[in-house]
């Protein structure tokens, strides 16, 4: 288990959510590109301190300034003073710690949370366990459901992630249940 330090306080890869990465540098003044992960993409700019997964350790890293780019967003951070310092942290992962994220709305969650729950059908058929989730376009989000030990049978499902296919995240249990076939 990595650990790296932000302040004084040890923070555990566990204790990090990936939020986007930097794509690589913005002109010759130490600013980078930013793809971010989160909707809209500006929230990533919200939080003043980001860990950045050097070398595969978390460095902290202070944001000075951000601002949309045409379609994306670029950063100045704090001790990255020229292009070749900005280019060095190309295709690096942007966190921060899980406790900074803001308490989602009620009947929301975070992707993460969701990774790895159990999926079972109303039939009570256990169709495998959510390994991924992703936008298809037009703002659609889609779960895919991966077979696992004690699971119906060896089929990955896509699921729309909508009200009407899923019916009840239980964080506790570790489970989400929807209204799903085991034939599709």
């Amino acid at each position: 288990m990595s650990q790296s330090v932000m302040g004084q306080a040890m923070v555990t890869t566990e204790d990090i959510t990936v939020l986007g990465k930097v794509s690589t540098a913005f002109g010759i003044k130490g600013w980078v590109k930013v793809y971010s992960y989160t909707d809209p993409i500006t929230n990533i700019l919200d939080y003043e301190r980001w860990l950045i997964k050097v070398g595969g350790e978390w460095r902290p890293y202070q944001v000075e300034d951000g601002q949309t780019q045409g379609k994306g967003l670029t950063a100045k951070l704090k001790g990255v003073s020229d292009r070749d310092m900005a280019l060095a942290l190309s295709q690096l992962e942007i966190g921060v710690p899980t406790s900074e994220l803001p308490e989602p709305a009620e009947n929301e969650h975070y992707w993460f949370q969701l990774e790895g729950l159990k999926v079972v059908n109303t039939h009570g058929q256990w169709l495998g366990r959510v390994k991924e989730l992703f936008e298809s376009g037009g703002g659609n989000l889609v779960m895919v459901v991966a077979a696992c030990e004690g699971s119906l049978d060896r089929q990955e499902r896509l699921l729309p992630y909508v009200d009407a296919i899923v019916l009840d995240v239980d964080l506790d249990k570790g489970e989400i249940q929807v209204e799903w076939d085991s034939d599709f």
